[in-house]
């Protein structure tokens, strides 16, 4: 009696990709199995965690038993990992049991009732659906969730809010102390629609997006979005609270700028960090006509000095920022220039991309 037969690799790839936001510890044992629904030729596999629910459907051919049960998530994977890639694996359900075979290996599970398991209730109100790339997504989740909030009372800010509106899909990220902002072009026209995806979601969306050609597409209703891309379905509750007004954090005509190198930068502001206080993590920048400084010490009284020329002839400003905040920036920003605007020591910095307007970055300043 097999009801199911594919190869570990393809086994495992579709498990691993429903497996991401299975919970170990868990008030229902449930949410630690995956629900597999095998129908004829298809494998459908979900798992959710009371917030999240993820699906996918993978064709696998073959005969045309059926079964629906619910397994243990990282035990299934962890076996199937041990296993030879191009080997062929077989599951049998039957009463309270998984037996999974492979080659000489024999493994029987405790299974529980497919009937028990918790699935998300979808909304009936969700708004139209829009597409983009999915490696326009990946591109703009990567330039704002590092600066997403991690366990910040204010919950709304533990997650990227996503601004449809007209063409134009925006993404922001604040954790109070800096604001990343980045947006993308639609192909159609939508009303506006503007919701808060938790930081878990995010996570694991960036875990599942690939470069690989195709959209994903998105559906918002008022407490829940909808992402389909790849075979895979995506649905997750959102974050309830107001934004901050992003508009009005982003400072507008600045009157020193800089353009330069991002990489020698980025080089400089690391070799810095090592000699910054663990607890602040505090660099002092000068910018005068000509060079940039950038200065860090310890309470150890070490002190770390490194210089850039650079093409500027602004006012002489000094000013500090907490290092580790500039340095996400412009490792998530992948082209050769930055620009980086000020007013004075007092004001936030605003750092973009001299070649793409739809990427800003503010940064607030820190005594030191």
């Amino acid at each position: 009696m097999i009801v199911l037969k594919a190869t570990q690799e393809k086994l495992l790839s579709v498990l691993q990709s429903v497996a991401g936001i299975v919970e170990r510890r868990h008030t229902l044992p449930i949410l630690a199995n995956v629900l597999i629904r095998k129908t004829s030729g298809q494998l459908q596999l979900t798992t959710s965690d009371l917030e999240i629910q993820i699906r996918t459907t993978a064709e696998l051919g073959g005969d045309a038993g059926n079964f629906t049960t619910t397994v243990g998530a990282r035990k299934l994977i962890d076996i199937l990992r041990t296993m030879p890639s191009d080997q062929t694996v077989s599951l049998e359900s039957s009463q309270s049991k998984l037996v999974l075979k492979g080659g000489k290996s024999r493994f029987t599970l405790q299974t529980l009732p497919a009937e028990d398991f918790p699935l998300v209730q979808e909304s009936a109100t969700f708004g139209p659906v829009f597409s983009v790339p999915q490696k326009t997504l990946k591109a703009l989740l990567a330039q704002v969730s590092f600066a997403m909030a991690v366990h910040d009372i204010r919950y709304y800010l533990n997650g990227i809010l996503f601004v449809a509106e007209g063409k134009q899909l925006s993404l922001v990220a604040t954790d109070g102390h800096r604001l990343a902002f980045a947006s993308a072009t639609l192909e159609v026209d939508v009303p506006r629609q503007e919701v808060i995806l938790p930081r878990k979601t995010v996570l694991e969306m960036q875990r599942l997006l690939s470069d690989a050609e195709g959209a994903i597409e998105m559906q918002f209703a008022p407490n829940q979005a909808k992402f389909s891309f790849g075979g895979m379905e995506f649905v997750t509750k959102l974050v309830e609270g107001k934004f901050p007004d992003y508009n009005r954090v982003i400072p507008k005509n600045h009157k020193n700028s800089v353009t330069l190198g991002r990489a020698p930068l980025l080089a400089s502001l690391q070799r810095t960090a090592i000699l910054t206080s663990e607890k602040f993590k505090g660099v002092r920048l000068t910018l005068e006509p000509g060079t940039l400084r950038v200065a860090s010490n310890n309470a150890e009284q070490e002190e770390a000095v490194d210089e850039l020329d650079i093409d500027y002839g602004g006012d002489t400003i000094e000013i500090g920022f907490n290092v580790t905040y500039l340095i996400d920036a412009l490792a998530n920003m992948g082209q050769e220039m930055v620009k980086i605007e000020m007013a004075d020591s007092n004001s936030s910095a605003l750092v973009t991309n001299p070649e793409d307007v739809n990427f800003k970055y503010v940064v607030m300043p820190m005594r030191i």
